[in-house]
């Protein structure tokens, strides 16, 4: 088991965001979380990249609990995570980015316009080609569309040494024809890279085309876990998104 949630729960006041949660993630895995505005995916990929931290429960990633650290050791120990609004280093250039990023994963403190401008050359150029970004290297990364932004961010968490990726809404604010490319990108690295997805989306026909698996999340609980055939059947689900008595 790669990711081992256990009864974690995370409240603010009176509202419990997360409420004793139980996932597990095998590696491999596509797994989306789904559910209404409020649900707490945000919330719980929060928890799991060490920006809160949890009120009880455990997160163990390949047996060991990230529930204390914080972000920084969670990405070193393999987690990456994609936000809803893109993170990237806006006035660098798209080499220098994922060149920067290389050189922070291997813990090397060179200045990156000196002596650091000439390492990790290769391994820039081969992630640039991974995410089809070779073209736009010298650009800055604030000149970029969005979902060469997006793309951009991808090829930093793969940087990063990554073995599983947290993407919060990947497809946010994207054109269809958008939305197509970029899953179909994040899907072919991970069969590549022998990545493991957890991701969140709105639209639920990229949920279905892209999950093999999907959970569904509804004032902080899992109600559904199961395969997309099976969480369409679900007469909870059904009920919580159409309405359905």
């Amino acid at each position: 088991m790669l990711l081992h949630i256990k009864s974690l729960s995370k409240s603010f006041g009176a509202l419990m965001a997360v409420s004793d949660v139980n996932l597990e993630v095998k590696t491999g895995e596509r797994l989306a979380v789904i559910g209404p505005n409020g649900a707490g995916k945000s919330t719980l990929f929060n928890l799991l990249t060490g920006y809160f931290s949890p009120d009880s429960g455990e997160m163990l990633f390949k047996g060991k609990n990230l529930a204390k650290l914080p972000p920084d050791k969670i990405v070193r120990k393999g987690i990456g995570r994609s936000f809803q609004i893109v993170n990237i280093y806006p006035e660098l250039s798209v080499f220098e980015s994922i060149q920067m990023t290389l050189i922070a994963s291997a813990r090397r403190s060179y200045n990156l316009f000196s002596k650091a401008k000439n390492m990790f050359l290769k391994e820039t150029e081969d992630i640039l080609e991974k995410v089809g970004l070779s073209d736009l290297a010298h650009v800055p990364g604030e000149l970029l569309s969005h979902g060469d932004k997006k793309r951009l961010e991808i090829a930093m968490i793969l940087a990063n040494k990554a073995e599983i990726i947290l993407l919060d809404e990947p497809t946010a604010g994207m054109a269809p024809e958008e939305r197509l490319e970029t899953m179909a990108l994040i899907s072919e690295l991970a069969e590549k890279e022998k990545l493991t997805l957890l991701f969140t989306e709105h639209d639920m026909s990229v949920v279905f085309m892209w999950a093999r698996r999907i959970a569904v999340m509804v004032l902080g609980r899992i109600i559904a876990d199961g395969t997309p055939d099976e969480i369409k059947e679900n007469p909870e689900v059904r009920k919580v998104y159409l309405g359905e008595k």
